[in-house]
């Protein structure tokens, strides 16, 4: 290998030729994962990953010197990003942000060699920032107790099937799941997070003794917390099919329902090295179709309350 090849690796994507600098610099070391690896990967899973992630600003978890060094979340776009690159700008409290957006296979490919191993999305899209067409709840649970996870799940889809809501599923790769509902962007982050706020009360009241609402930890005793806080302007999700900075390398993934059923997957069950078989089936297909209105669904839970 000559020693340019060695400082970095071009990977072509989309007509582009993207130069992935320290190409054998291992990310992931107690898995041997580098980051030409962590290139290869998100090149194999754009086709799947990139429905989910155009549009949105995201939030970038890097890791310049791999998961066992420093690492920061980054919002603003730097400089020295190509032009090519799409970008958005929007307000925040006394200013404004820049965000990337990742539109394409090449601005995935460009993440990683900045040392992205894990995109966060909005819950929105840049053409309408404060108008969500994703809710989401999180399902965190006290510790590792995956059975507490999928219990907390099907009560709440059996909740949302009440509403006439539809749902998905994703496993994080770290300990819960989130649970998604597909919206029509037609009322404000404010109005649907207290929406999802007032379905996790009401499914906490009725099991106090494993579900919480309580936003303080020591509050929460063991039982699982219904987070519904990434429903807010400016918050993140874990994106589908990204990469979680922990040993194993972690896949968060969608999942159908019938898998939370049968009882048969985790939080951790994908990883960068077995997500194939995860590709040849898509459990969402028809999930984000069509977004759905708040409005009767509010009707339904007052009545439930």
């Amino acid at each position: 290998m000559s020693p340019a090849s060695a400082e970095s690796r071009e990977f072509k994507a989309g007509g582009r030729t993207v130069r992935v600098s320290r190409p054998d610099k291992v990310l992931f070391p107690d898995d041997g994962i580098t980051k030409a690896d962590l290139a290869r990967y998100y090149r194999t899973v754009a086709h799947r990953m990139l429905p989910q992630l155009r549009g949105r600003p995201l939030m970038l978890e890097r890791h310049p010197d791999g998961v066992d060094g420093v690492s920061f979340m980054q919002k603003d776009v730097p400089e020295y990003f190509p032009d090519w690159i799409h970008r958005v700008e929007l307000p925040k409290q006394h200013g404004t942000v820049t965000y990337v957006l990742c539109d394409d296979t090449a601005t995935l490919l460009h993440l990683v060699g900045q040392g992205c191993i894990t995109p966060h999305r909005f819950l929105s899209k840049a053409d309408r920032p404060d108008h969500p067409d994703r809710l989401v709840f999180d399902l965190d649970p006290p510790g590792d107790d995956f059975a507490a996870v999928r219990t907390a799940a099907l009560l709440l889809r059996e909740t949302l099937e009440q509403l006439r809501l539809p749902s998905a599923v994703m496993t994080t790769g770290s300990r819960g799941l989130h649970v998604l509902v597909p919206l029509d962007r037609s009322e404000s982050f404010d109005d649907v997070r207290a929406f999802a706020a007032d379905v996790a009360e009401l499914l906490a009241a009725g099991h106090p003794d494993s579900l919480t609402t309580e936003v303080r930890k020591e509050a929460r005793e063991k039982r699982l917390y219904l987070d519904v806080q990434r429903n807010a302007y400016a918050q993140t999700a874990v994106a589908p099919f990204a990469v979680r900075a922990r040993p194993g390398a972690p896949v968060a993934a969608p999942v159908s329902w019938t898998e939370v059923e049968d009882g048969g997957i985790g939080a951790r069950s994908f990883t960068l090295r077995d997500i194939s078989a995860r590709l040849e089936d898509n459990p969402w297909r028809n999930a984000f179709r069509r977004g759905r209105s708040l409005g009767g669904a509010r009707r339904r839970l007052d009545r439930l309350r």
